[in-house]
């Protein structure tokens, strides 16, 4: 679970964990776009097969990149059904369930591509984006592009306790496994019960607790932001160049294709 959630790899020394967050940011949002304005399921495939090749380059376990992409795949999996057997007319195939006909269409079929594919490609592009770069980074990127300061406390605040209460969810649950908690169904759902409410409850006094050490130290409601650099001639290039490739990409694949 640490392993899913860290950010360690983002302090590795490569060539992408050089490049300035806002650039890598400006990147990383046009090909958001891209993906998500896409009308066949080529460019986002194209999206995850880069991003996951550009991970396993920088030396991201292939087990991690794929347990980081199970979560995104039920997401996948359920739109794909839903689209298959809820839209379109045209028969792809049919059985029965429980006495039920379900018929999958073409055009469902279709469409359920789609979605799953920009999913897939959308995760994949921030998913490369947090591993070349540190979280206070892109805190200070987002900061700096005018994103409001209210938001990017509430997602520093976020990021920090995630890994608290991750621990402190650790902590319950070995408890509860030397107790036997986890002996059976109805005893593990029990436990699992127990251990959400402890860290709903911990979670509570953590801000009060927050709260009040922050006011303590002079906050006024609002954290102070360094000032940050300009752009170097490099990031600008970078950025001009990633650019005008997803635009071309996005041409190619979505009005060559038609």
């Amino acid at each position: 679970m640490f392993d899913l959630f860290s950010d360690i790899f983002s302090s590795r020394e490569n060539a992408l964990t050089r490049v300035d967050a806002r650039a890598k940011l400006g990147i990383a949002l046009l090909g958001l776009l891209a993906v998500l304005l896409s009308t066949r399921p080529v460019l986002p495939l194209a999206a995850l097969v880069l991003c996951l090749a550009g991970g396993l380059l920088l030396g991201l376990p292939l087990p991690l990149l794929v347990f980081r992409l199970l979560a995104p795949a039920g997401i996948v999996l359920v739109l794909l059904l839903v689209q298959a057997f809820t839209t379109g007319s045209t028969p792809l195939c049919s059985f029965s369930v429980g006495g039920c006909e379900l018929t999958a269409t073409r055009e469902g079929a279709w469409r359920g591509l789609v979605m799953a594919a920009r999913v897939l490609g959308a995760v994949s592009i921030v998913l490369l984006l947090g591993v070349v770069t540190p979280a206070h980074r892109l805190f200070q990127a987002l900061r700096s592009l005018g994103l409001s300061a209210a938001w990017v406390e509430i997602a520093m605040l976020m990021y920090r306790y995630t890994f608290v209460f991750l621990e402190q969810a650790e902590e319950v649950a070995t408890a509860q496994k030397l107790r036997l908690g986890y002996d059976g169904l109805r005893r593990s759902l029990a436990s699992l019960g127990v251990l959400a409410g402890t860290v709903v409850l911990r979670s509570v006094d953590q801000a009060q607790h927050t709260h009040e050490a922050m006011t303590l130290r002079g906050y006024s409601g609002q954290i102070p932001f360094g000032p940050t650099p300009a752009l170097s001639g490099r990031d600008w290039r970078l950025l001009g160049a990633s650019s005008a490739a997803l635009l071309l990409a996005y041409l190619l694949l979505e009005g060559g294709l038609k």
